[in-house]
């Protein structure tokens, strides 16, 4: 794929990986921020990754634009000579699926669905061939999901699902956005899936809620007191589904203290996952659950 470079202004550089979303496209973006950071280009003030591109704020008076443009172009043709691998992790989060919090609140903006008879879970089993809610919330949590993206709202995570494209799920966005969401619902548009960091505004359909706290301000939550935001671009999520029991107890043990992701240390290459999607999933999963 060839990047397109786009000066925004004196102070930024817009690159566009791709025209589409995909795993290819949303590693070149992280390699290409990871490759900037690493080289220290005196001059570089903010760097900004996304879906399929990223943007380079610069200060002109440490480096000319046209400098800044070159030295981005060189990263890229190194990029291009290196592996696809990332030495990330694989999360863990549980899903309470259909819980009462996000059902209320669908309920209330049913006015704004597509489907104003069904629920959002069911909605989308139905668009996407499912003939139960039980095979969909299977086919949601039963592959990895790639993070590509961690922002719009402070600590809220885009997640891409590992899954060949004729099997990823697509669901659009409710018709007008809502003006509430609850904190930490699970959502999805488009083909995107993502966590919900506090209470606001939305429009992805809400398919359940985790007990897990993902964004802290208040850094009152011990595995949130180094960095107040969990995810960060290239973590590998599985979603579990979980009962209501399962949920409260969980709940609990947040409000303890006591509350832990279950995450592993893993070795993703795109290369190898290209190859056999499956078998690469299957990995990680034995990585995660020690098996």
């Amino acid at each position: 794929m060839s990047s397109r470079y786009t000066f925004g202004g004196d102070e930024h550089i817009f690159v566009e990986v791709d025209e589409e979303m995909s795993l290819e496209a949303f590693f070149v973006s992280l390699s290409m921020t990871n490759a900037v950071r690493n080289a220290n280009i005196k001059g570089v003030t903010e760097i900004c990754p996304a879906n399929a591109s990223f943007q380079i704020k610069f200060d002109p008076d440490v480096i000319h634009p046209n400098d800044m443009m070159k030295e981005l172009k060189r990263l890229e043709a190194e990029a291009e000579q290196g592996d696809n691998v990332l030495e990330t992790r694989i999360v863990e989060v549980p899903v309470y699926y259909q819980d009462p919090w996000t059902h209320d609140t669908l309920m209330r903006f049913r006015e704004r669905h597509q489907d104003p008879s069904a629920t959002d879970i069911e909605y989308a089993a139905s668009i996407n061939g499912y003939d139960s809610v039980e095979k969909f919330i299977d086919a949601h949590s039963g592959a990895p999901w790639f993070v590509s993206m961690v922002g719009f709202v402070s600590g809220l995570p885009f997640l891409y699902q590992m899954v060949d494209r004729s099997r990823q799920i697509q669901v659009p966005k409710y018709l007008s956005p809502r003006t509430d969401t609850p904190r930490q619902t699970v959502g999805y548009g488009g083909s995107f899936s993502c966590i919900y960091s506090v209470r606001g505004a939305g429009g992805y359909q809400m398919f359940g809620i985790t007990p897990m706290p993902i964004y802290d301000p208040e850094q009152s939550v011990p595995y949130l007191k180094d960095f107040l935001v969990f995810f960060k671009p290239g973590d590998i999520v599985k979603f579990k589904p979980i009962n209501r029991e399962e949920y409260d107890a969980a709940i609990a043990q947040v409000q303890a203290g006591e509350f832990m992701p279950r995450t592993k240390n893993v070795r993703f290459s795109l290369s190898e996952f290209n190859a056999d999607m499956d078998g690469t999933n299957a990995k990680l999963m034995e990585a995660l659950y020690d098996r």
